[in-house]
C-alpha cells in the first residue's frame, strides 16, 4: 500500500504530510554527501546526524500510542507503522554511511562491531529493528497471532540499546543522548500510568509525569557524569537547578511533558476542542453549560 493511502485505499492528506515530513531529514543529511561524492567530512557528519534522527524517530514511534490515548485521535494509529519503518530506514542509512567510511571493508567492519562495545550494542539494535520491520505487515500479524504483540514489545529494549549506544558514542557531551533518555523515560511513564489504570486524560496525571520525567532525566545525566566521565557530577546537577539557555535536557523533557498537557486540552471531548468546534460551526456556548462530558 502506498504511504499516502488510508487502510481502505483512499488518499489521506494526513498520511502524506507525515510521509513527507519523514523524508525531509534524510534529504538534508544526505545532500552534502551526494554533492561531495562521499567525501570524508560530510560522511562523518551524516553518520552522526542519521544516528540522531534514528533515535528521534524511534521516540516519535513510541509516542503514538500514549498520544492516541491522550487525544483520542484515532488516525494516529494509521501512521504508527509508517514512522516505525522510517526508523529502520534511518538506521540503515546510519549503518550504510558507516560502511562507506570504512570503504566497505566487511572484515574491518565486522571486527570493529565485535571489538567496540558501543558498536556491538548499536548493531544488536539494528538487527532488532530489522526484525520488527520485517514482521510489521498485516500478513505477519495474522501469521504470528498472539506472538506478534510479545515480539513487538522488543521495541522497548531496542530503544534502551539505542540510547546506550548514543551515550557511549557521545562520550563527553551527552546533552542530546540525555534528552532522548529523558523522552524514553517519559514515554514509559505514560505506559505505566495506563497500566495502573490512571487516566491519561487527567491533567494531574500528565503534569505529574512531566515533572517526574524531568527529575529522572536530571538523575540520568548525573549518573552518567558520575560513573563514566571525570567531570564533577555535582556541577552538572547544580546546573539542572538553574534556568539557563540553552536549556538543560531535564528542563526540555519537563517542558515537552507540559506541551503534552496543553495538547490534551484539544483532545476529543475536551473543553478547548469543543469550544473550537462550536466557534467553527457558528454556535454559541449556552450560559453555564458544561463543556466536557461526564
Amino acid at each position: 500500500m502506498y504511504p499516502w493511502l488510508d487502510p481502505v485505499g483512499r488518499f489521506s492528506v494526513f498520511k502524506l504530510a507525515v510521509f513527507s515530513a519523514l523524508l525531509v531529514p534524510g534529504i538534508i543529511l544526505l545532500w552534502p554527501v551526494i554533492l561531495e561524492g562521499g567525501a570524508t567530512i560530510p560522511v562523518k557528519e551524516a553518520i552522526l546526524e542519521s544516528g540522531e534522527w534514528t533515535i528521534r524517530i524511534l521516540m516519535i514511534t513510541l509516542l503514538i500510542t500514549p498520544l492516541r490515548r491522550i487525544t483520542r485521535f484515532s488516525k494516529l494509529v494509521q501512521v504508527r507503522r509508517q514512522i516505525g519503518v522510517a526508523t529502520f530506514c534511518y538506521v540503515m542509512i546510519h549503518f550504510g554511511l558507516y560502511a562507506i567510511s570504512q570503504n566497505f571493508d566487511l572484515i574491518r567492519i565486522a571486527s570493529e562491531i565485535i571489538l567496540r562495545v558501543y558498536l556491538t550494542i548499536g548493531f544488536v539494535a539494528v538487527i532488532g529493528l530489522g526484525v520488527l520491520t520485517a514482521t510489521s505487515t498485516k500478513s505477519a500479524m495474522r501469521r504470528l497471532g498472539a506472538k506478534w504483540t510479545r515480539l513487538h514489545k522488543l521495541v522497548y529494549p531496542i530503544a534502551i540499546l539505542g540510547v546506550v549506544h548514543f551515550f557511549m558514542q557521545s562520550k563527553i557531551d551527552v546533552s542530546e543522548a540525555t534528552l532522548m533518555a529523558g523522552f524514553f523515560v517519559g514515554l514509559m511513564l505514560y505506559r505505566f500510568a495506563h497500566w495502573r489504570g490512571w487516566s491519561l486524560r487527567s491533567a494531574p496525571v500528565l503534569l505529574s509525569i512531566a515533572v517526574l520525567s524531568g527529575a529522572l532525566t536530571a538523575g540520568i545525566e548525573y549518573a552518567w557524569y558520575a560513573l563514566a566521565t571525570g567531570i564533577p557530577a555535582d556541577r552538572v546537577f547544580i546546573a539542572n537547578l538553574e534556568w539557563m539557555w540553552p536549556l538543560r535536557p531535564a528542563w526540555n523533557v519537563m517542558l515537552a511533558g507540559g506541551l503534552i498537557c496543553v495538547i490534551s486540552l484539544f483532545g476529543k471531548d475536551k473543553p478547548a476542542s469543543i469550544f473550537i468546534k462550536r466557534i467553527a460551526g457558528g454556535q454559541k456556548m449556552p450560559a453555564g453549560a458544561s463543556t466536557e462530558k461526564g
